[in-house]
C-alpha cells in the first residue's frame, strides 16, 4: 500500500482557466495541475515568487464528480493605443505619453458553477500540506479571489494499492452526499488513462503566467469506489 493525500474541493463558482493574457479566458472541467499547486501553496503560505519545488514534484490526480454549468462574464478593459508610446517603462508612464487616451476592450471570462472534485496526492510532505489544508495561511479558492471554498476540503492521509482506492475514501460533505451517491462513474484525470488530452497546466513562470503543455490521461472508474484498505 502507499500513503495518499485525499481532499475534496467544492465551490459555488470556479474557474480552472488555461492560457492567460488573451481576450477570452475559458475555462476547463476540472482544476489544473498549476491550479492545485497554488491552493496548496496558498494553504502552507508560500507567496508567488517563493519556493514550490516540494509541490511541483508532488503525483496529482482529479476525480471529477461535477464539473458545473459553464457560466460566462464579461468585463471591459482599457489600454493605451500602441502606437501612442513606444517601450513604456510602467502603465502610469504611458498612460502621460499617450495624452489621456485609452482603448477601451470587452474581455470575456468563463465559470463553471457548482463544481466538486476529489484530489489525490502523492510525494513528500503530506503530513504538512494536510495540516496546512486543515488551518491554511491564505484564504483558499478555486482559480481566482472570486471563488472561495463553499467546504472546507477535510483532507485526510489514507493508505490505498490505487489512486482510485485511494478517492474512494474521500469525505464527501455533507449536503453533496446525496448528490455523489448517485454518480456511478467518476472521470478521473492524471497520468494514467486510456484517453489522452493536453493541457497547458505547468508552471514555468509565476510571475509572467507562463505554462507548458502536459499530456494527461482521463479515465472512467465505478462508483462508489470499494477500497482494498
Amino acid at each position: 500500500m502507499s500513503s495518499y493525500l485525499v481532499f475534496s474541493l467544492a465551490a459555488s463558482l470556479g474557474a480552472m482557466g488555461e492560457l492567460a493574457g488573451h481576450e477570452r479566458r475559458g475555462s476547463l472541467l476540472w482544476p489544473g495541475r498549476s491550479a492545485l499547486i497554488g491552493l496548496m501553496g496558498a494553504a502552507l503560505g508560500i507567496r508567488r515568487d517563493g519556493d514550490f519545488s516540494m509541490l511541483d514534484a508532488l503525483e496529482i490526480d482529479v476525480a471529477v464528480f461535477s464539473s458545473g454549468a459553464a457560466l460566462r462574464d464579461f468585463h471591459t478593459i482599457q489600454s493605451v493605443p500602441a502606437a501612442a508610446v513606444k517601450k513604456p517603462n510602467s502603465r502610469p508612464e504611458a498612460i502621460r505619453a499617450a495624452g489621456g487616451r485609452l482603448t477601451t476592450s470587452i474581455t470575456l471570462r468563463d465559470y463553471r458553477a457548482g463544481v466538486f472534485y476529489g484530489v489525490a496526492v502523492q510525494g513528500e510532505g503530506l503530513e504538512e500540506i494536510a495540516a496546512a489544508l486543515r488551518k491554511p495561511y491564505f484564504m483558499l479558492y478555486l482559480g481566482r479571489k472570486s471563488c472561495p471554498l463553499s467546504a472546507p476540503p477535510a483532507p485526510q492521509i489514507v493508505q490505498a494499492d490505487t489512486v482510485d482506492d485511494a478517492l474512494g475514501q474521500l469525505r464527501i460533505p455533507e449536503w453533496l452526499a446525496g448528490r455523489v451517491s448517485r454518480v456511478e462513474n467518476v472521470m478521473v484525470v492524471g497520468k494514467e488513462g486510456s484517453q489522452r488530452d493536453l493541457v497547458h497546466d505547468v508552471p514555468l513562470d509565476r510571475q509572467r503566467w507562463h505554462f507548458a503543455a502536459r499530456e494527461v490521461g482521463i479515465r472512467h472508474v465505478a462508483w462508489p469506489r470499494e477500497s482494498s484498505k
